[in-house]
């Protein structure tokens, strides 16, 4: 998925004619890409997009059509377009690895370069970083929800776009969910493709029966069929015992079912005693419908016998409250050798000045307790008290009987990629470990335990005094 140099938005264009015009250009700047609150009213995020970040720094450039374009717009001027001709970015990025549990205040991204570099990468980095890391989130949510059940990417066709296809796929992979229907995403990620027929195929045949076994005819070892169409007890599932009956007969079994509306959990136990009557123990049950992790968890609850949940516009359009958009935000954190602080009468909306390590507190067990911001090279002591970003007055002390392990490495160097990136299915165990070492309630859909973020004492002195070097100012 190649980026343009012009998905941006104008102001990064502006202002990097103005920082060229001033001179500034060429100062050292350092930003942090974060959010501040876990979307769905949840405790964490999955981290996704990375790869593509670094492929977009990696590949920058303007094209001759888009200084063409540029120049017609009759804003910049000619030096500044010549600049543009030979931009490219050299900077340093440090990240955590694809499918790293995040959390709210912290940096994912820290860009280092010159200020036309670190700047004007902001919007693509954005985009790229917001969405992927929604997705992964809401993927493993829906995941959580499903326990032993698997779920598939069902949300092509209400995805934002061709590009917002491929990107849920690859970011739902990563947070869990490990097949789709979309066949170019299956092409371009090696993803697994899964898929039934469309309730236009029983209606294309003279009854269900006739189109039941015309499918298992075409795809003897692969059918799943879709119950639905006219009723499911009395109609879709005696037809698909008869064509299961018929392929084992020929040597064949079918698949699966597929339960695409009606009281999903209560036909779904319908539809496993029926085929464990009929001797089919092992076909595999589907259910689809507008499904998200609060309606699956439900249906668990209620004694579901769901084998496989397809989530599609629920999970591509990343739906739900607190959902559809990751607010993440990327901030000025050091320029020109000084660190920088956004400033703001809201405590939780100012930034966390310089650059940072991320520090994630980890007991005897392996699990993790907390994640603590320092500052480079600082070192922690047992007993040092850390606070609360949002606010200073609440605070605790460093415990003895954790180990801290850095949530971050360096990924780009002098613009170069530093290390390969793992496989999709690398980033999606890494998410699934991750997972299982965060807190139960943590992981709780609903009021769930808030995983703590804390900034270490160097961080806070730092952050105090350039709030009073700025209420002198002012």
């Amino acid at each position: 998925m190649s980026c343009s140099a012009l998905l941006t938005d104008l102001y990064e264009l502006t202002m990097l004619a103005g920082y060229f015009e001033k001179g500034l250009h060429e100062k050292p700047a350092t930003f942090d890409l974060f959010f501040r609150e876990a979307p769905y009213q949840g405790s964490y995020a999955v981290f996704a997009g990375l790869e593509t970040a670094l492929k977009y720094l990696k590949e920058l450039h303007f094209s001759e059509s888009e200084l063409e374009y540029l120049s017609r717009l009759g804003i910049f001027k000619p030096a500044f377009l010549a600049f543009l001709k030979d931009f490219r970015f050299h900077g340093r990025v440090i990240a955590p690895a694809e499918g790293t549990l995040v959390f709210g205040h912290e940096p994912l991204l820290t860009v280092e370069g010159s200020l036309a570099e670190a700047q004007f990468v902001e919007t693509a980095l954005l985009n790229i970083i917001n969405f992927q890391t929604l997705v992964a989130t809401k993927a493993a949510r829906l995941t959580v929800a499903a326990g032993e059940g698997q779920v598939i990417e069902f949300g092509l066709r209400r995805a934002q776009g061709p590009d917002g296809g491929l990107s849920v796929a690859r970011a739902a992979y990563i947070g869990g969910v490990r097949s789709t229907s979309n066949v170019q995403a299956g092409q371009v990620f090696g993803i697994p493709v899964k898929g039934t027929h469309a309730h236009s195929w029983v209606m294309a045949f003279p009854d269900e029966l006739s189109a039941f076994r015309a499918y298992a005819d075409c795809f003897p070892d692969s059918s799943v069929l879709l119950v639905d169409t006219y009723d499911t007890l009395t109609s879709g599932l005696p037809n698909a015992i008869t064509v299961a009956r018929e392929l084992r007969e020929k040597g064949h079994e079918l698949l699966g079912i597929r339960l695409d509306s009606g009281d999903l959990a209560y036909l779904s136990r319908e539809a496993r005693r029926m085929f464990d009557v009929a001797g089919f123990p092992a076909v595999k049950i589907v259910a689809s419908n507008e499904l998200d992790e609060n309606v699956i968890r439900s249906m668990h609850d209620e004694g579901s016998r769901v084998d496989i949940y397809g989530v599609g516009t629920r999970l591509a359009t990343c739906a739900g409250d607190g959902g559809g958009a990751l607010g993440g935000v990327y901030k000025l954190v050091r320029f020109d050798d000084q660190p920088r602080l956004k400033v703001t009468s809201d405590i939780s909306k100012s930034t966390i000045p310089d650059r940072k390590e991320v520090l994630r507190a980890v007991d005897s067990d392996g699990n993790f307790t907390m994640d603590i911001l320092c500052r480079e090279h600082e070192q922690l002591h047992p007993g040092d008290p850390l606070y609360d970003p949002t606010n200073p007055a609440r605070r605790k002390q460093l415990s003895a009987d954790v180990r801290l392990e850095n949530v971050r490495q360096p990924v780009m160097e002098n613009g170069c990629i530093l290390h390969s990136a793992p496989s999709l299915e690398q980033m999606a165990d890494h998410c699934a470990a991750q997972l299982k070492r965060l807190p139960t309630g943590s992981l709780r859909l609903i009021n769930p335990h808030r995983y703590k973020v804390a900034i270490s004492p160097q961080l806070h002195q730092l952050r105090e005094e350039l709030i009073h070097q700025h209420e002198r100012l002012s």
